[in-house]
């Protein structure tokens, strides 16, 4: 089903451009708007056992301080959590409601990732790694577009990674424009006390959580992925491949996978074979993680380093984006792509830090981009006329300087 048609059986005709591209892939992925619902929920037992060993049980105190008191009966609010792969584990709020909620399979244990039910706000949060409303009709499949949601994703602080997502659904009241910002809270506050409760806890081996598989480029020439229990040292053509469908998480065409790859979108052949190696590989080892084709893309989010220093760069989480900026990414890759990726990622993080007017991240910033004479000299117009680091800074300014800019030689 081509877009337009959509957009005449959801009765919208100015859509917003993440919700298009979501339609996009969920067409792609053969959903059909008319019959799509979450696939038949886990059983009652495993959602318990589910839930057990999920990290957020620790944090579910403070979502329903914080979301409870306007999701209690009469409210017309329904609040929902789920895992990183878009598995609801608790749906709660407005009696009525909830039931309502029912009929659509919007309950514990069932499945609202995007590549199952379409663009919904859960679903769709976990595929962009940010929060995202979707109101009404915006909703790909049809017996879910009489609701609206807005949904944000938590994340592990220690990690980086992506361990759930929160929601919050309803009528149009839901994307009002308090919501977002109100679920940013709440997340952050969450993902504060998953902190608190594992640094309360230090000697207790915590359960593994059902979380992201992840994978790790930063200042590696090969790949480190971690799927589950195991971890699998990639090839640097298959870390490519894997870091180039994690950045780009709404898939990538085969003429566009091989121009990212080779310079060239006529190597389409080379990269289908280079996907069937890889695929041969990830079968094995996480099938879950094995690439959809038409378009080239991951069917369950994985947690690319190098996408996560960006988040906590977004978040305001400057310091904590530089600790874990561990280097270029695949430095000794030369595919423009990943080049493109690297080029990036180097200049967000120095306008973040230029941005961050602190010293302290400036100077910590120059110890690993001493090639820098800008973030030296906001440095210097920041710190106080008598302070005496001062005295180090222009030292280092005037080393730069004789390094760029050498004097000739006396004879």
């Amino acid at each position: 089903m081509r877009v337009d048609e959509w957009l005449a059986i959801a009765g919208t005709s100015a859509p917003r451009a993440p919700v298009v591209e979501s339609w996009d892939r969920a067409r792609r992925g053969r959903l059909d708007p008319e019959r799509t619902l979450a696939p038949t929920p886990l059983t009652a037992e495993e959602v318990r056992d589910h839930r057990a060993r999920h990290p957020l049980a620790a944090a579910m105190p403070v979502l329903r301080e914080l979301l409870g008191k306007d999701a209690d009966e009469d409210s017309g609010v329904v609040v929902a959590v789920g895992d990183a792969a878009g598995r609801l584990l608790w749906v709660e709020g407005d009696p009525a409601l909830v039931r309502r909620a029912e009929a659509m399979r919007f309950v514990p244990g069932a499945d609202w990732s995007e590549h199952r039910v379409g663009t919904s706000a859960p679903g769709t949060a976990l595929a962009l790694d940010h929060g995202i409303q979707i109101a009404g009709a915006e909703h790909f499949a049809l017996p879910v577009r009489d609701w609206s949601c807005t949904a944000m994703p938590v994340h592990d602080l220690r990690t980086h990674e992506t361990v759930g997502v929160i929601d919050i659904t309803g009528g149009p009241e839901v994307v009002a424009p308090h919501t977002l910002p109100l679920l940013a809270a709440t997340a952050a506050a969450m993902e504060r006390e998953l902190l608190l409760a594992r640094r309360a806890e230090p000697r207790r081996r915590m359960r593994q959580p059902v979380r992201a598989a992840r994978l790790a480029v930063l200042g590696r020439d090969t790949a480190a992925l971690t799927a589950g229990d195991a971890v699998l040292e990639l090839s640097t053509r298959h870390a490519e491949l894997m870091t180039l469908l994690a950045w780009h998480r709404t898939g990538l065409s085969a003429e566009r996978l091989a121009e990212l790859l080779h310079g060239r979108p006529d190597a389409v052949v080379t990269v289908r074979a280079e996907m069937v190696r890889l695929r041969h590989l990830l079968e094995g080892v996480a099938p879950a993680l094995v690439p959809l084709a038409r378009p080239y893309r991951l069917a369950v989010p994985v947690d690319l380093d190098a996408r996560m220093v960006v988040g906590l760069l977004d978040r305001g989480a400057h310091r904590a984006a530089l600790d874990a900026f561990a280097g270029e990414v695949l430095p000794a890759s030369v595919a423009p792509g990943i080049e493109e990726i690297r080029q990036e990622l180097a200049a967000r993080m120095r306008e973040s830090i230029l941005e961050s007017a602190s010293v302290e991240l400036l100077l910590a910033y120059a110890d690993r981009v001493t090639a820098d004479p800008a973030v030296l000299l906001t440095a210097l117009q920041i710190l106080p006329a008598r302070s005496p680091r001062r005295a180090g800074v222009v030292a280092r300014l005037e080393a730069l300087e004789q390094r760029n800019d050498p004097q000739p030689s006396r004879a």
